[in-house]
């Protein structure tokens, strides 16, 4: 018996286990397998397969039933508010999957398959800057970055030559210039826009939104398997193109050919196992999601990535002699600190001119502001910033306030209407220590594992912000010429952005983080968390680069201390 048990256990030991097959989780994988490490991924949800598990990548409108509506007796499951639409129901959770308690009104979006949220993501990619990095150590709230830009900057290199992104170099502090193919244009109405914001301000800018999407395709990415972009706007389908980058497309396949890579759908992280004697972690315990099987998986190194509120989670549910709290959580701090970003402002307004133009085509871009308050320094009565996001359309209507051979003629025969702007806020949530999650102690899950409680909600520095956004907008339409301005409060909770972030936080002292500078849980060096939960603070960029560049400097750290046998 002793010898069966010694065979099963080497079949289930892999040099590295990575938590979750996500943008983190991918590029974790593929560091780890080109380094040579036998790498188990772990992913609760299904199998996806690039091209082929995209079953509605690049269908017309009329190839489905009723437009992509669904009708109402089949419109249920976890990710009913955002993905009812027939072109994405195969991404929908079930019901019952993974419930969890708001204690205060929260919006938790999820991708359970692999690939994640890359196949989901918005895909936009700004680099923090040094101003994002201090933010913390200059205003006092939260704890000083144990890292800068320095840091960072060749691993934003590595990263973005990889994945391939597009964009403009635009020459400022705020926002450091990236690796980028060319951009999509602006609109005459987006620059337009972007030439008054420099005259009437000086200091704010409009440039095109840098994006995960190749526009002009490196050796690199023909290797993956990529091509260009083709522009159809279909991109939470999933990409038979591979025209964005996502999990799928680029990092787990590239994994894949090293042969080094196992991927074990279906596959529920219930927590981490820890050895006493050892000191460190040893492996993860998961229950099959099929069979409702408890297993064991064994490692020298774990990474997880499971996406922030799963990784704080995961932790949480990692509890032993030493660790009774969680995992790495000897300060207290696990799930604290947690936030997302703030997406409540929205505005619109319309402008009468350029009526000899109108839009040829369409692009999966949008036009972006940086951060533009509290940059260099502080100069309103809230902490931090926000960045705008901004679109200009044109769009084909008919009158159908008509009736009979009128109302026919009108809808043969659209014409175009006015130009329109829109906008929307990214601003900065402080991550104040109330903000948090923890387990249920007395609900359990489908799989027994805890019930996750999420107590998070905005603050008054949240409201300050969205208000100054609301009239800052305003007065800029305003200047313009716009007419027909709307800005508004949509008073959405926390979550509804699928930004979250924190809980793990890295920083200096283990008194006041979870993480050192390269990602390693201070108490279990074994351990390393890069996805959105190891923030420290949210800055306004989208943060899913941040993500990936923190953990393919993570992995390579690990391989190094591997080798040094510190591990």
């Amino acid at each position: 018996m002793s010898n069966l048990n010694l065979k099963a256990k080497k079949e289930t030991t892999y040099d590295a286990i990575v938590i979750g097959s996500g943008a983190s989780g991918g590029w974790a994988a593929k560091e780890l397998c080109e380094k040579g490490l036998k790498t188990l991924v772990l992913e609760r949800g299904r199998m996806v397969r690039h091209i082929e598990d995209y079953p509605t990548a690049s269908k017309a409108p009329w190839e489905f039933e009723f437009r992509g509506t669904v009708p109402i007796d089949k419109r249920s499951g976890l990710s009913a508010g955002r993905w009812q639409t027939e072109e994405t129901m195969h991404w929908a959770l079930a019901e019952d999957e993974q419930p969890y308690i708001e204690e205060k009104p929260f919006r938790w979006f999820r991708g359970y398959h692999v690939g994640g949220k890359s196949l989901l993501w918005a895909r936009g990619t700004q680099r923090w800057s040094d101003y994002d990095f201090e933010g913390p150590a200059r205003d006092g709230f939260a704890v000083d970055w144990p890292i800068r830009y320095k840091d960072l900057e060749p691993w934003f290199r590595h990263v973005e030559t990889f994945a391939g992104f597009c964009g403009s170099q635009d020459g400022l502090a705020e926002l450091p210039d990236q690796v980028v193919q060319p951009g999509f244009e602006l609109s005459c109405i987006e620059k337009y826009y972007s030439d008054q914001l420099k005259t009437l301000y000086g200091n704010r800018h409009l440039i095109q939104g840098r994006m995960a999407h190749l526009t002009d395709p490196q050796e690199i990415h023909k290797q993956q398997g990529r091509n260009q972009c083709q522009n159809q706007k279909m991109c939470r389908r999933g990409c038979i193109y591979g025209g964005y980058f996502s999990s799928n497309a680029a990092t787990i396949p590239w994994a894949e050919k090293t042969g080094n890579l196992t991927i074990r759908p279906d596959s529920v992280v219930e927590s981490i196992i820890y050895d006493e004697e050892k000191g460190k972690a040893i492996g993860v315990r998961i229950i099959d999601r099929h069979t409702k099987e408890a297993m064991e998986f064994y490692s020298k190194i774990i990474f997880v990535n499971a996406s922030t509120i799963n990784s704080n989670a995961i932790l949480l549910n990692s509890k032993s002699n030493r660790f009774p709290a969680g995992l790495g959580n000897d300060n207290g701090l696990l799930g604290k600190y947690l936030g997302s970003h703030n997406y409540r402002g929205g505005g619109s307004a319309t402008y009468e001119g350029f009526f000899d133009k109108a839009p040829v085509g369409q692009h999966p871009g949008h036009a972006y502001v940086p951060r533009f308050r509290n940059v260099f320094k502080q100069d309103t009565d809230f902490l931090r910033g926000y960045a705008i996001g901004m679109s200009g359309s044109r769009r084909l209507g008919s009158d159908t306030s008509m009736i009979g051979h009128q109302l026919r003629d009108n809808l043969l025969n659209k014409e175009y209407g006015v130009w329109t702007m829109s906008a929307w806020m990214q601003g900065e949530m402080v991550l104040e220590e109330d903000n948090h999650m923890r387990l249920s102690e007395t609900e359990t899950d489908k799989y027994g594992i805890p019930k996750i409680v999420m107590s998070v909600e905005w603050k008054e520095n949240d409201d300050k912000m969205t208000k100054d956004f609301m009239e800052q907008q305003q007065e800029m339409f305003e200047k313009m010429g716009f007419k027909n301005i709307s800005v508004r409060d949509s008073g959405n909770p926390p979550g509804s952005d699928i930004h979250e972030m924190g809980g793990v936080r890295m920083g200096h002292d283990r008194k006041t983080s979870l993480l050192n500078k390269y990602n390693q849980l201070h108490a279990c060096p074994n351990v390393f968390v890069s996805d959105g939960a190891c923030m420290t603070s949210t800055s306004t960029q989208n943060p899913t680069l941040m993500f990936m560049t923190l953990t393919a400097r993570a992995a390579n750290y690990a391989v190094d201390e591997l080798k040094k046998m510190n591990l």
